[in-house]
């Protein structure tokens, strides 16, 4: 993607010299040096779109108003070459065209598509908060990718498309179709990855939430957090074939009868501001309905003359009571990256052995609360325990 970024971060761009007031302005032999750039970009990306020819008449009509678009866009680009919108919409038509290219005729639909990557990384180069570029972009690197088969540069494109897969995501986290993309997307790259690379890739991918990611770790494990994603893009859209689909390829992935399975490290549950020596790392599980400390001494042998102590607590944080889920720096807390779960009792603190596996918890528990608040619990619940 870098390289994409490069090539398409040069076009409409100017430098600036401060003049005696302090005010950028442009100068005129660079001005006059981007003004041929973007002109020379224009023709490459007009003689493919012209190239396009349609595979029947209805895509014959199609065209000519996709050409015609494409020349609006040139010209509102030409007129502010900071516009964002111009070059998103501009990136649109070059990835629809791509669509549109007959079989039969001598159109490059790739070509099509990279110079659409382009238009997308100018567009969130000038907008970086532009969720639908990183989304269609991701699309149009995904379909590149596919047109190569299991091959070195199909790999390297997977990776691509992750990357903006995942930028959308922190964008628009409870995006069914983002999340539903980014877990396929993750599935794709570990069908091409060699044997040996592919737990050191995927666990990169999708920022692994567990700390004993090992070589003995199953791979399961390790693309279960991709499977968090499309999980909940079905249960947001359950009536969408598309990630019905999706779910059968990755529902086995999930750590089942839960969605997440984890640890963090908790402070004894009558006392949420104990010293950090009380403090445990313990594992968590988190459904549908609830967010819950294991109790490991359940599956302990009790001795037949051991006292009978008081009945150890453990932090349990249903769903419905939840009004805001937050990373957190405290200092009061111990090392680590904090999470601040605030419900109707009052916040939850719990700390995640890196920032990086604080991610994954954060994402999982807004979704599952996302999910609940449309009304699908039901659905999600059916997924898991199904």
């Amino acid at each position: 993607m870098g390289e994409l970024l490069g090539e398409a971060a040069a076009a409409g761009r100017s430098d600036f010299a401060i003049d005696g007031n302090g005010a950028g302005s442009a100068t005129p032999e660079r001005s006059s040096q981007d003004s041929l750039q973007l002109s020379s970009h224009h023709d490459v990306a007009m003689d493919l779109i012209n190239s396009v020819t349609g595979v029947d008449e209805e895509g014959r009509s199609r065209q000519r108003i996709l050409t015609f678009a494409a020349k609006r866009y040139i010209s509102a680009i030409e007129r502010n070459p900071e516009d964002p919108d111009a070059y998103y919409n501009w990136a649109l038509v070059l990835q629809e065209s791509a669509d549109n290219v007959d079989p039969n005729s001598d159109s490059s639909k790739d070509s099509l598509l990279e110079e659409a990557c382009k238009k997308y990384a100018e567009a969130t180069r000038l907008c970086p908060t532009l969720y639908d570029a990183y989304y269609n972009w991701a699309i149009a690197i995904a379909d590149r990718a596919k047109m190569r088969g299991r091959t070195k540069e199909a790999e390297e494109l997977w990776q691509q498309a992750i990357r903006n897969y995942d930028k959308a995501v922190q964008l628009s986290w409870n995006s069914p179709q983002a999340l539903n993309n980014w877990g396929l997307g993750l599935q794709e790259l570990s069908a091409i990855v060699p044997a040996k690379d592919k737990q050191t890739i995927i666990k990169t991918a999708i920022k692994d939430t567990s700390r004993s990611g090992g070589a003995d770790t199953s791979p399961n494990d390790l693309y279960s957090q991709s499977a968090i994603y499309v999980a909940a893009a079905h249960a947001l859209k359950p009536n969408y074939s598309v990630y019905r689909s999706a779910l059968r390829l990755v529902r086995s992935m999930l750590p089942l009868p839960y969605l997440k399975v984890g640890y963090l490290t908790a402070p004894p549950a009558d006392d949420p501001i104990a010293p950090h020596k009380h403090w445990e790392r313990s594992q968590f599980i988190l459904n549908h309905m609830e967010l819950q400390q294991v109790n490991d001494s359940e599956s302990a042998p009790v001795k037949a003359n051991a006292l009978v102590e008081k009945a150890k607590r453990f932090i349990k944080v249903d769903v419905a009571d939840i009004v805001s889920v937050s990373t957190c720096s405290d200092l009061t807390l111990p090392p680590g990256a904090g999470l601040c779960i605030n419900t109707t009792h009052g916040p939850v603190f719990l700390v995640a052995d890196t920032w990086e596996s604080l991610d994954g918890w954060l994402d999982a528990i807004r979704l599952v609360y996302t999910i609940f608040a449309r009304g699908k619990t039901d659905v999600l619940a059916g997924i898991i325990t199904g």
